[in-house]
């Protein structure tokens, strides 16, 4: 399994995957800066991995602070690292987490409150693994056999601490016996699915065929597709799901050409606080992002860009939401609830 972060002696070990998948290069983290570099710039993705980034940015920070102030300290290393991106609901998740270990165990040694800090980093990840292996089992009978799944972005291994959502599913139907293969929208402008799925689905032995993001309709209307599964940044009470930009598109068509849509995501996308995805807050990323691909400029100069990285997805096209405590189905309000509480 590809080992996207890691807590070492040295610091937070991460797979860089801006150099993927030319390069098979690992960064080292040694301050909560850096984390928070890493999570802004790309080098960690996925909404569960950046949970677990921003836990180990948490207690990394903690563990090199003075101790004079520790309070003042945990609080802009907090804030520090809430304010990398802002539609990941995970790491906000994360964060909060680490502070209420902090408040339970405030006023004891220093020593100990490091400890506990990156036992609780630790354990986030570990969770992390378990909880995805949990939603391919919960999502694997969905797969139809003999079959593609068409998936859009990277929601594997290394959008997580391991195995994946998305991907997490296909694997687990994989290993149930189920012969199953996966077409891999190329995701623009970062190319997540061109680089990194198909990089992922290789390196474990899964059939994967990749295509531009505007052979997806063409695909889906042929028969061949037999569901599409992705993942999520933040799901609102009502079942509106955002994530990748271009989720939306492939959503519309699947419904258009009676195709299953579901998503696959932990309890901890979920954002019950929102009635609906439009109160979803969506980054925007760089225009050079869209002018330039690997570095070469493709558009002329002074180009208008709108560069959202996600888009929403209402409620009403998706079939369902695998979580690791079961399948949501419609209504959403009702359903996401009972499997958060």
């Amino acid at each position: 399994m590809v080992e996207t972060i890691q807590w070492t002696e040295a610091g937070v070990v991460m797979i860089d995957q801006t150099r993927l998948p030319l390069e098979e290069e690992y960064v080292t983290c040694r301050t909560y800066e850096e984390v928070a570099d890493a999570i802004r710039g790309m080098v960690i993705r996925g909404a569960p991995a950046i949970g677990v980034a921003a836990a180990m940015g948490v207690a990394l920070g903690v563990l090199q602070a003075s101790g004079q102030q520790l309070d003042r300290e945990m609080e802009t290393i907090c804030g520090a690292l809430a304010g990398t991106r802002p539609t990941a609901v995970n790491l906000f998740w994360a964060i909060e987490r680490m502070k209420r270990l902090y408040a339970s165990v405030r006023g004891q040694p220093i020593a100990e409150i490091r400890r506990r800090l990156v036992e609780e980093a630790l354990a986030v990840r570990q969770e992390d693994i378990a909880i995805n292996r949990a939603i391919g089992r919960n999502g694997a009978a969905l797969v139809p056999d003999h079959k593609t799944v068409l998936t859009h972005c990277n929601a594997g291994a290394l959008a997580t601490a391991g195995y994946g959502t998305a991907l997490g599913v296909v694997r687990a139907a994989i290993e149930s016996g189920k012969q199953v293969d996966v077409f891999a929208d190329e995701t623009r402008p970062f190319l997540q699915g061109a680089r990194l799925t198909v990089w992922e689905l290789q390196h474990d032995g899964i059939p994967v065929t990749l295509i531009t993001d505007n052979m997806a309709g063409h695909f889906l209307k042929s028969g061949r597709i037999g569901c599409v599964v992705v993942g999520a940044d933040r799901i609102a009470a009502n079942g509106d799901v955002a994530n990748k930009i271009g989720t939306y598109t492939v959503a519309v068509l699947a419904k258009e050409n009676r195709v299953p849509f579901f998503v696959a995501a932990p309890i901890s996308t979920l954002d019950l606080t929102l009635a609906s995805g439009g109160q979803i807050p969506i980054e925007q990323r760089a225009a050079s992002e869209v002018t330039h691909v690997f570095g070469r400029q493709v558009a002329p100069p002074d180009t208008a860009v709108e560069n959202p990285a996600f888009d929403v997805t209402p409620s009403r096209y998706v079939g369902a939401i695998i979580t690791e405590r079961g399948v949501a189905r419609a209504p959403y309000e009702e359903s996401l609830r009972k499997l958060a509480s």
